[in-house]
């Protein structure tokens, strides 16, 4: 196991990067790297920042939960608010029309945002009772939204409205916008967060981040790991533990087209082979909330961490789920 710092580049996108530091951890790493590249910061000023998705037009959107907003980054032209209120959304995904689907913890549902600029509420029940409060969604490539529904919209009065949770547990869900079928597809995970399909959609890796408040009574379970299942079927089957994910936890995460997963976490990006093994981290200075693969070429990756916007070059393109 090698350890390696790069140089301490500075960031072009405020004049004020941070160091780029990154560790290598298993050789494999180094070609998913793009030599020279720099952590930039694009933008800072938000409460807590996640779910950021990259839109064919060259902008990001993401949200800004706390703020109860959407942002709106492209180059040249800086941020502006996208939507607000944006009732608490959270996570969000490009369906294959190039619609914006989120996770909305204040609508308790699946939302899409609709060619005409209105958002209309997919989903926000289920066997009759309303869902906890959505968190992270990808949309495969028969189009079914797969999401995953914790509490935290109800438990954290400054990331939604409140109320009751009506749900007997935190599932992980398939939803079909062309015949409206909900069903289950993970069940009995504590506190389902992230989620990523591999390239292939043969495995489905799902995020349990109990550990963020187990100390504070809701769930004596410390998880911060991700789970791997294989997909039989339509069936999420075979779950197994994929990386355990420290410091920090595993809150958004994507795969690319090699099936490596790229994961937040409090120190960094880190970074696992398709096999479960660490190859490294790429540090980043605030705790990250979600990542996603964007630009031109689909090589540059994109870090919604704390109250900062930041992007890399990489040397591998993210997929599509």
């Amino acid at each position: 196991m090698t350890l390696e710092d790069m140089d301490s580049n500075k960031s072009g996108g405020t004049g004020n990067g941070p160091e780029t530091r990154i560790e290598v951890a298993d050789e494999r790493l180094r070609p998913l790297l793009k030599e020279g590249a720099v952590l930039e910061c694009l933008w800072t000023g938000a409460t807590w920042g996640e779910g950021p998705v990259y839109l064919p037009n060259g902008r990001l959107v993401w949200s800004d939960i706390p703020g109860n907003r959407l942002l709106v980054w492209q180059e040249g032209q800086g941020v502006q608010e996208y939507l607000k209120p944006s009732h608490f959304q959270n996570g969000h995904v490009l369906d294959q029309q190039g619609r914006i689907v989120g996770c909305s913890h204040g609508e308790r549902g699946i939302v899409r945002q609709e060619h005409d600029g209105s958002w209309q509420l997919l989903v926000g029940e289920y066997g009759g009772n309303r869902l906890n409060s959505p968190n992270d969604v990808v949309v495969t490539r028969d189009g079914a939204v797969w999401f995953t529904d914790p509490p935290y919209g109800l438990i954290q009065p400054h990331e939604g409205y409140g109320g009751t949770q009506e749900q007997p547990g935190q599932e992980v869900y398939r939803y079909d916008p062309a015949t409206q079928e909900l069903r289950v597809v993970v069940s009995g995970m504590v506190c389902p967060n992230g989620l990523a399909f591999s390239p292939d959609e043969s495995v489905l890796y799902v995020g349990d981040t109990a550990g963020t408040h187990s100390s504070r009574g809701y769930w004596p379970e410390a998880h911060h790991h991700i789970l791997a299942y294989d997909m039989q079927d339509g069936q999420a089957v075979n779950a197994r533990l994929f990386a355990e994910v420290s410091p920090g936890f595993p809150d958004g995460f994507r795969a690319d087209v090699q099936g490596n997963i790229w994961t937040s976490s409090a120190s960094g990006v880190q970074i696992y082979a398709a096999d479960g093994s660490r190859l490294g981290e790429i540090t980043v200075p605030e705790v990250i909330g979600n990542l996603t693969f964007g630009g031109p070429d689909g090589c540059t990756l994109y870090i919604a961490a704390s109250t900062s916007l930041y992007r890399i070059e990489v040397g591998v393109r993210g997929a599509t789920a």
